[in-house]
């Protein structure tokens, strides 16, 4: 069965498994709740039941755990699958551009330095950072291809690289100089859905839509730059523009997602090679369908955090990476990775 063929299948299947994540993710913790519970108190939020316990855990806790999951894990796996699409690169993720590192950066600034907290101004602060990093790597990218000043794929992926591994290395530094004004941001580097409330998602929001949008109105072009830039440019793609707006496109995507919920990796490299073998490398589907893939995942990761380690908690995060470390050898092992 083709790609092609495959799609409504893949679609009805991720929808059912989306509906199912989401289920387990209102319901499943250290305190279960019941499956019918759940939906009373969804259907009725000022009911005598939401007054419960069990109805405060579901709307409190969990619901904008929930939402949160969702709008992350939608806004990484779309910006995955549009950095291998630019750079052409199948092992390539959204922390490659050094937005996560920015991020990161900012926010140990802001909360051990200006002590900002880590779920208020340390949001602002790691979005910051993260579109200021990707504006650095663009620019660096740029500068090294001449006075054309446009970057290629390899330009700006070494320059992300290099970028990345500076503000790495800062952030470490400041946090070994002071490693209890830094504790705050223990739980946000795991990578951690739980506690956020709404604040974090309601100021990421307005950037993670606009970054969908872009990256659904690039998708067209993006088959065209799969074939190459000369042959993208005879198509009438301008090259230079579809990759400098998917830049800006991940970097509103991985950037506020990282603001809002941490550095969460593994997510936007395995998502796009499961669903390109699903639906075939055309990347309007591609793209569409990492929106509905990746929260898969990240709820299922969180899903399994909160029961692996009863009454504690694993962070989404961690579970990611554990799960994301053999999938990725698995992929440099196979003898050919499916290309974007």
């Amino acid at each position: 069965m083709t790609g092609v063929r495959r799609r409504p299948a893949a679609l009805l299947a991720l929808a059912v498994l989306l509906g199912a994540s989401v289920a387990l993710s209102l319901a499943v913790g250290s305190r279960s709740v019941a499956l019918g519970t759940v939906v009373d108190v969804l259907r009725h939020p000022g009911g005598a039941l939401a007054a419960t316990t069990d109805g405060a855990v579901v709307l409190t806790q969990r619901l904008p755990r929930t939402v949160l999951g969702l709008a992350v894990g939608a806004a990484l796996g779309v910006a995955g699958a549009l950095v291998q699409a630019v750079t052409r690169n199948p092992l390539a993720d959204p922390g490659i551009l050094g937005v996560t590192a920015g991020a990161s950066f900012a926010a140990a600034v802001a909360v051990g330095v200006l002590g900002a907290s880590a779920t208020g101004g340390g949001v602002w602060a790691a979005l910051l950072g993260a579109l200021l990093a990707s504006v650095l790597v663009q620019l660096v990218g740029s500068s090294a291809a001449g006075s054309r000043g446009r970057g290629s794929p390899v330009q700006l992926l070494l320059a992300g690289l290099a970028l990345g591994a500076v503000l790495a290395g800062l952030t470490s530094a400041l946090r070994l100089s002071d490693p209890e004004a830094f504790s705050a941001l223990t739980a946000w580097e795991s990578g951690v859905l739980a506690d956020r409330g709404w604040s974090g998602l309601v100021a990421v929001a307005p950037l993670l839509a606009v970054g969908l949008v872009v990256a659904l109105v690039l998708t067209p072009a993006l088959n065209a730059i799969a074939l190459g830039d000369d042959l993208a440019a005879a198509l009438g793609a301008r090259v230079w523009l579809v990759r400098a707006s998917a830049v800006l496109a991940v970097t509103l995507l991985a950037g506020g997602a990282t603001a809002a919920a941490g550095p969460i990796a593994f997510v936007g490299l395995m998502v796009p090679h499961a669903v390109r073998w699903m639906v075939g490398p055309d990347q309007r589907w591609v793209v569409a369908t990492c929106a509905f893939a990746a929260p898969v995942l990240l709820l299922l990761a969180d899903v399994l955090g909160r029961v692996v380690l009863r009454p504690g908690e694993v962070p989404a995060g961690v579970v990611t990476a554990a799960l994301g470390a053999p999938v990725l050898v698995a992929l440099v092992r196979r003898a050919r990775v499916s290309a974007p």
